[in-house]
């Protein structure tokens, strides 16, 4: 085992040496664009194995939510720097709802001056954090869902659950991602709110922060069954006396954050620079692939749980990601904002961004209609990969004048956000009773954490 796990390790660490070792030499800005693609791309590969490993290893000591939470941190760190780096932008060249407005769509598009470049920084700001947030669900959930039942081997996953009809068979979760639900829902309801002022303001900040660190010191008291057994690395590691694996753990955390954290950037600028060489308009690059890239961190990581046949680990990965990139993301980037300003500041965008907040708003409720009730069959991941695919390429083919619609890109956006919200409340009134269910759940949860088990136990409130 000790040989097996050791082998693992120096493996996935071989696959960073190549990027840190150019890094460090300074040869890395030297390298053409394919060769940054693929050095990076392999680095975060290697680096995405160490952080899952790092992640199990720690469920031994802290409890499983708060080690997957350090994760989806970690993972999805890289996008929170590409979208502080255009918030920053956008706060340092002046942009402000005031200034932005007083200029045309087509001044902002052409950056002529300094403050047309800082507004068209914002709406890259908003655009970043929407496609992410998008991809996240309409390629992590879906397609996550898709693989835990297609793969080899799924029979043998308790979690899988074969049923009679067409694309009928499902994927359970955890009913212990409730709480993340709870959060979710709240984060995403007040989502909403958000295109209806003047910007992204320290209130939305405030109340998105405020969730996410509510959400941390709720798990961050609650019980850990350091009991689930593990295989491969992570078992060998958590052999280690507390010290040695509490060290190791952080040592694990530190060198693939590091990793990730520095090669994803390059990463997905390379996979910028190649998507202009063919013509994919700079918008389109920043708001998907961009986003893609820095996610794919993420993506790597829940299919390596999956296909350890810990499909309730890996989606638990994607809810605390969403949940995170929902509340933080959208949180801080205003801060940045004000930062690179050089005083409170609110971070402006344009109605199209606007459009863009409401229908990743919309995608998150239907999402969340989806898995209220703890499954997701193939039929319903197919639906929610379709509607986030056909949604961006026909609004690609519209901004390349290949197809023609009644309605403009904005316009679009509302369509497919009144879509989503339809969808999604009608599949909540149809699951109301497991919705109840979850409240009920999580309030006892957050009641647990704040009195202390043993006196939640005693109250049947909490029940």
């Amino acid at each position: 085992m000790s040989r097996k796990a050791l082998g693992a390790i120096a493996v996935a660490t071989a696959l960073t040496v190549p990027w840190i070792g150019s890094v460090a030499g300074g040869a890395a800005g030297g390298f053409g664009t394919l060769t940054t693609v693929f050095v990076s791309g392999v680095a975060v590969l290697g680096a995405s194995f160490l952080l899952t490993w790092g992640a199990e290893t720690a469920e031994k000591d802290v409890p499983r939510a708060f080690a997957i939470a350090v994760l989806a941190v970690l993972a999805v760190a890289p996008e929170y720097a590409v979208d502080a780096l255009y918030a920053w932008n956008a706060g340092a060249g002046g942009a402000t709802t005031e200034a932005c407005a007083g200029l045309t769509a087509a001044e902002i598009e052409a950056q002529t001056t300094e403050l047309a470049r800082a507004c068209h920084d914002a709406n890259l700001a908003v655009a970043n954090m929407t496609g992410a947030n998008r991809i996240l669900i309409g390629v992590g959930w879906a397609g996550i869902a898709l693989f835990t039942i297609l793969r080899a081997g799924a029979d043998r996953d308790t979690s899988v659950e074969r049923r009679d009809g067409v694309l009928a068979d499902a994927v359970t979760l955890d009913r212990d991602i409730g709480l993340e639900m709870v959060f979710l829902l709240a984060a995403t309801l007040w989502a909403f709110l958000v295109p209806l002022g003047d910007g992204i303001d320290a209130i939305d900040t405030l109340v998105l922060v405020g969730l996410y660190v509510a959400y941390i010191g709720v798990i961050l008291r609650g019980e850990h069954d350091p009991s689930e057994e593990h295989t491969g690395v992570p078992a060998y590691l958590q052999g280690f006396r507390r010290p040695l694996r509490v060290a190791t753990v952080t040592a694990l955390f530190a060198y693939s954050g590091l990793i990730i954290f520095t090669a994803v950037e390059p990463f997905a600028h390379g996979l910028e620079d190649l998507g202009l060489r063919f013509g994919v308009p700079e918008f389109f690059m920043i708001q998907w692939i961009a986003p893609l890239a820095s996610e794919s961190p993420e993506l790597i990581v829940v299919l390596v749980l999956v296909n350890k046949a810990r499909s309730t680990a890996g989606f638990n990965a994607l809810i605390s990601s969403k949940l995170n990139q929902w509340t933080l993301l959208i949180g801080t980037i205003a801060v940045v904002y004000s930062l690179g300003f050089g005083s409170y500041g609110v971070l402006p965008f344009d109605g199209k961004q606007g459009a863009e907040i409401w229908i990743t708003a919309a995608q998150s409720f239907f999402a969340l209609g989806l898995i209220v009730d703890f499954r997701v069959s193939i039929r319903e991941a197919v639906v929610l990969f379709v509607l986030f695919v056909s949604q961006v390429v026909l609004e690609f083919l519209v901004v390349r004048d290949l197809v023609v619609l009644p309605v403009s890109t904005t316009e679009l956006l509302l369509v497919y956000t009144a879509v989503y919200v339809a969808l999604g409340a009608g599949l909540l009134v149809a699951r109301r009773a497991a919705l109840v269910g979850i409240l009920r759940q999580t309030r006892g949860v957050v009641r647990s954490a704040v009195a202390g088990p043993a006196e939640a136990d005693a109250d049947p409130g909490a029940d």
